[in-house]
């Protein structure tokens, strides 16, 4: 009980200083991220801290495991340089012991992964989505004022509408020049209003012509059109399917087919399998060598995490690609990495060395024999 009890609290102690640390870097840099956004016009100023908070929530899953794992290989670590587990080792207590206590402090950490990741990742990113399309629609209104001219954000366009608009999201006597694709377009309309479709914002002209010439003045073309579609901004369709794919509840993707579902429904429920393996890796790879330096076992366990997480990125896109399945992605990498985790801690538990594993390999056919 006095083992038990003495590695939770120093854990804790750990976890609850890294998880701050970690926090703290991960909202400076996600701040950043969404005043740059802002700057281009895809978030709404006043809306900044919503989402980088919304943000910070749909990532916490992450860094929660980072907080996990660091915190594990920290007080192992320290554990070993001071010879505290020398003192448990001679008094009966193997390494395989310290799994009971490890995971009695990290089921509520695993159990908030998972419901972070089935829960509460798709709502911040749906939270997220709303507000980006709200913005755009009100950025449209605003780009495209009355009575003046009004340069596209990628000074490709010129707009210009009449002071009298009927609403806020239509207008009246609608004038655009158009120099994209190597060559001038001239369109005007009686009316026009705004859309958003699929995350991509247009101008719906009604009434009106457009003229085209090339700027060598070769040839001139003019058509009438009833209705007309502008697209008033390239916006990435790529990217707002991705963030609608995340914003999908998981009951959703459990009843979908389609392959970008399955792999994110493969991306959520391995976040807790990744959280275990963490804990067990952290027991399993954690040594300390006197004449090494202090941060060897830190860097290699981050060379882990990263190498791991980036390993969970490519599954999903293998999944989404059709180049593997779901379930084979859960087995392929969480279960192998969990086997490799068992083994370590296995062999250390046991303190077999290659020459003794060798040993009794050659020693099963002559007791076969025999």
């Amino acid at each position: 009980m006095l083992f038990d009890s003495s590695i939770r609290k120093e854990l804790a102690r750990s976890f609850g200083a890294t998880l701050v640390v970690l926090i703290t870097v991960v909202m400076t840099m996600m701040l950043i991220r969404t005043l740059g956004q802002a700057a281009k016009g895809n978030v709404s100023p006043s809306d900044v801290l919503l989402v980088m908070g919304f943000t910070v929530l749909s990532h916490l899953s992450t860094i929660l495991m980072l907080s996990l794992f660091v915190s594990i290989v920290g007080t192992l670590t320290r554990m070993y340089r001071d010879s505290e587990m020398v003192i448990w080792f001679a008094s009966g207590r193997g390494l395989a012991s310290l799994v009971k206590p490890l995971l009695r402090f990290a089921w509520p950490v695993l159990l908030i992964v998972a419901v972070l990741g089935v829960w509460v990742w798709p709502w911040s990113n749906q939270q997220v989505q709303q507000m980006r399309e709200q913005f755009e629609q009100r950025s449209d209104v605003d780009r495209i004022a009355p009575g003046e001219f009004q340069e596209s954000s990628d000074g490709q366009r010129v707009f210009f509408i009449d002071k009298e608009s009927v609403s806020s999201e239509s207008a009246s006597n609608v004038f655009i020049v158009d120099n994209s694709n190597g060559k001038e377009v001239v369109t005007s309309a009686k009316s026009a209003h705004l859309r958003v479709q699929q995350g991509v914002r247009m101008a719906v002209l009604t009434d009106g012509q457009r003229i085209e010439t090339k700027p060598d003045g070769a040839g001139l073309r003019i058509s009438q059109f009833q209705e007309y579609a502008l697209r008033l901004s390239d916006g990435s369709s790529a990217s707002a399917e991705a963030l609608a794919t995340k914003s999908q509840p998981t009951a959703a993707l459990l009843a979908s087919d389609e392959p970008k579902d399955r792999a994110e429904l493969g991306w959520r429920l391995g976040l807790p399998l990744a959280a275990l393996n963490f804990v067990l890796l952290a027991l399993a790879i954690t040594n300390a060598n006197p004449r090494a330096a202090k941060s060897t076992s830190l860097a290699v366990a981050l060379l882990a995490f990263v190498v791991y997480y980036n390993l969970m990125t490519v599954g999903q896109s293998w999944v989404v690609s059709g180049r593997m399945s779901m379930l084979g992605f859960l087995l392929g990498l969480h279960g192998v990495v969990l086997g490799i985790a068992l083994a370590t801690l296995m062999i250390r538990h046991h303190r077999w060395s290659p020459r003794q594993l060798l040993q009794r390999r050659a020693q099963v056919p002559q007791g076969a024999s025999a």
